[in-house]
């Protein structure tokens, strides 16, 4: 069962952001990731891709990067969302908190409390076990 917030917390994160790296992006048409990404996408945000697998390549028109640390700092990054699995995130989170993001966005099912500690300890605002691609139309924020 996804995590409980405030909608007002969602909906303040959602519009707020404007650029998203998303750590676990897949070139992939049929994973999560890559469908997320796409309505993301056509929901008006950037995203940056992030898999080391992938590096160097362009995915849904934009560069992918091998981690957190090599996108450019000219790409202010406001939410950093997780498509991984949960023993990932407090490197993940460390990687976060270095490139300043104001978001931590854990994926469906991936949890890791002691992470989410750290990263709001560090100003982070943190969501973990939701997804943005169900939020969004739920809180009535879909556009065309």
């Amino acid at each position: 069962m996804a995590q409980h917030y405030d909608d007002s917390y969602l909906r303040d994160i959602l519009t707020t952001v404007k650029t998203i790296a998303m750590v676990g992006a897949s070139p992939k048409p049929h994973r999560a990731s890559h469908r997320v990404m796409a309505y993301l996408q056509h929901q008006g945000y950037r995203v940056i891709p992030v898999n080391p697998g992938c590096r160097g390549e362009q995915l849904l028109g934009e560069r992918v990067y091998a981690k957190l640390d090599d996108i450019p700092d000219t790409l202010s990054i406001d939410m950093v969302d997780v498509f991984r699995r949960s023993d990932a995130v407090p490197e993940i989170a460390e990687a976060a908190i270095r490139i300043r993001a104001k978001v931590l966005w854990l994926q469906l099912g991936v949890i890791h409390a002691q992470a989410a500690r750290h990263a709001k300890d560090y100003g982070l605002e943190v969501v973990m076990d939701r997804c943005p691609k169900i939020d969004i139309p739920r809180l009535g924020m879909e556009s065309n």
